[in-house]
């Protein structure tokens, strides 16, 4: 299936106004930052609605992370709204490798992105809003934003039954999922953020939040399966422009400011100072597969032997994302114990990736280069191995 399209047409639907942003006035006239060297006097009162002009998951969840660290909310709450290229965003606490199908996303060139808050796993595309409600802790309530939510969604369809859950999602006609949500809370500050399904991508979806790996044994937070619909396949006249400019209404009247959408360019360091390293950090193999929750796979394959198949089993316990413990059965006549420990112990410490198990074989070959069977079945066992990777 091929992916919905990695580009958006930022034009200025009519209550958004593009401001111009420079080093000196960073969000001079919107918010105190809670920076030392951008400590500007607030002008505007009340709350504010930023959309982001880009597409790049790691860019979008690091805006969110700015905001959080360096912008007072103190009765100026923010509303964010943000849309992705193809991507799978995990919670903090989750296991991608139970969460989703990486060889499929490695093939359709989907991102893998792990959050900085909790919840569940969710696919993102251009046919899905992201919203990310900030407020104090104090004035954190994620029911009051869903169900001013519905007010935006029945005030464009009034037919439309779309109900909150206790779980903080969205349900419409009672059963299909059209918005999940996660968030984040700190010392003084919180966020909500929430997806909204408009034109997402369902078969690749459904494909993606689907694990083909088997034998995972894992303490990891785990997502709950739900039926989920497009409000666009309820009613064509609901587009994400339709959707977002109705929501930014809807939040304006009930915070009592102006309604105006105000874009921003998420990795303009002269807008946000410090957020390409917050970006950065977001894509390193360490933030997204190396804080995954200690776990382990204990799984088995079978390989040709002449006329029969033998069974290959495979023990690994997997910690910050490296292998730690590796045990790997197999029959002495096909594979012999000092070959079985060899392999063993070239795979401790390494990284628990396909990409890694190919450099480790291709070292491995160099070790025997005179003996073809052995590298055969050395092959074998690595790319099974790397199936379940």
């Amino acid at each position: 299936m091929t992916a919905v399209a990695h580009t958006w047409d930022v034009r200025l639907p009519s209550t958004c106004m593009l401001i111009p942003f420079s080093r000196k006035n960073c969000f001079q006239l919107l918010y105190n930052l809670k920076v030392p060297a951008a400590g500007f006097k607030n002008t505007v009162k009340g709350a504010l609605i930023l959309q982001s002009i880009s597409n790049d998951v790691y860019q979008n969840l690091a805006v969110e992370d700015w905001i959080h660290d360096h912008m007072t909310l103190d009765n100026k709450p923010v509303l964010l709204f943000w849309r992705n290229s193809p991507s799978v965003v995990i919670g903090r606490h989750q296991n991608p490798w139970q969460e989703c199908n990486l060889n499929l996303m490695r093939e359709e060139g989907v991102k893998l992105a792990r959050r900085r808050s909790g919840g569940g796993t969710v696919y993102h595309d251009m046919g899905n809003i992201n919203l990310t409600f900030f407020t104090t802790k104090k004035k954190y309530d994620r029911m009051e934003n869903l169900k001013l939510l519905v007010r935006a969604l029945n005030a464009i369809q009034p037919q439309l039954d779309v109900q909150p859950t206790k779980r903080f999602d969205l349900l419409l006609d009672g059963q299909f999922k059209i918005s999940g949500t996660a968030s984040k809370i700190g010392r003084m500050t919180a966020y909500h953020h929430c997806t909204l399904l408009c034109s997402t991508d369902g078969t690749l979806l459904s494909s993606l939040l689907k694990s083909p790996y088997q034998g995972i044994r894992s303490n990891a937070t785990a997502s709950i399966p739900s039926s989920v619909r497009n409000l666009l396949e309820k009613d064509p006249t609901l587009t994400c422009e339709v959707l977002i400019n109705a929501i930014a209404v809807e939040y304006a009247a009930y915070h009592q400011t102006d309604n105006h959408i105000i874009l921003i360019n998420p990795k303009d360091e002269t807008q946000f100072p410090g957020i390409n390293s917050k970006a950065k950090e977001l894509q390193t193999w360490e933030w997204i597969y190396g804080k995954t929750p200690k776990f382990s796979v204990n799984t088995s394959f079978n390989v040709s032997h002449g006329q029969s198949h033998l069974e290959i089993k495979v023990f690994l316990d997997i910690k910050n994302g490296r292998i730690e413990i590796c045990n790997i059965e197999a029959p002495d006549h096909w594979l012999p114990l000092e070959i079985r420990d060899k392999l063993n112990s070239s795979f401790i410490g390494s990284k628990f990736c396909p990409a890694e198990v190919t450099m480790l074989t291709n070292i491995l070959h160099r070790t025997c280069a005179e003996d073809g069977e052995l590298q055969s079945k050395w092959n074998i066992l690595c790319e099974k191995i790397k199936g379940i990777m």
